[in-house]
């Protein structure tokens, strides 16, 4: 007859092992947070707009909330999928893993305040390199979670050394893309934008084109 395992509480070998509430509870944190973006995108107030220029000129004050609008819904987008298919990849989740999972929820969810900062002050190197640093933590704990589950044997054994080359060299790309992005801040942080905004396109249309179709 097999002993309980000593010094770990019972509890916590159940707890967390549900990988349909851990996707069903991410799809919809993604979903709110996706929603949230749009609030950025305020309707001019009408006391202010009297003629056709003044309504032109309030939407082009709008464009930076609506640039950092569109980039922060491709993010959203592009580490949901990501996310996803790690789910799918592993044969079961344990309490360890949700946990990591919860704590990239919890990046996930300040997205909106970083995407609202970086619209105000767009011109800011301290309001771009906390977008950056939201997206980092965002890629290091999808990282985490794939080489923990890949020390606690969740995923399948047969394609293990296949799955998590693929998300290493993902996470690996993609954060280094990032990096020089940002770091393109030191002379304009439009420039950065403009460069993240490339990045996110090319990861949402995934062009057939070798070099950027392997990244």
């Amino acid at each position: 007859m097999s002993q309980p395992e000593t010094g770990r509480p019972f509890y916590n070998l159940l707890a967390g092992s549900s990988l349909d509430r851990l996707a069903a509870i991410s799809d919809g944190i993604f979903a709110v947070c996706m929603t949230l973006l749009v609030l950025g995108l305020a309707v001019p107030a009408a006391s202010g707009v009297k003629t056709e220029s003044d309504l032109w000129r309030a939407l082009v004050d709008l464009m930076p909330s609506a640039v950092t609008y569109f980039m922060s819904f491709l993010t959203l987008g592009i580490f949901w999928v990501a996310q996803q298919t790690q789910l799918s990849q592993v044969e079961r989740a344990n309490r360890n893993y949700t946990w990591i999972h919860l704590a990239f929820l919890l990046a996930v969810t300040l997205i909106p305040f970083s995407t609202g900062m970086l619209a105000r002050f767009h011109w800011s190197r301290v309001a771009l390199i906390e977008y950056w640093l939201n997206i980092f933590v965002l890629g290091l704990a999808l990282l985490a979670g794939a080489e923990y589950a890949l020390r606690a044997h969740l995923f399948p054994e047969t394609q293990v050394r296949t799955i998590i080359r693929a998300i290493r060299r993902r996470v690996y790309s993609a954060q280094l893309l990032y990096l020089l992005a940002m770091l393109l801040c030191i002379f304009d942080t439009h420039w950065s934008i403009g460069v993240i905004v490339a990045i996110q396109l090319n990861y949402a249309i995934a062009p057939p084109i070798p070099l950027l179709h392997r990244l």
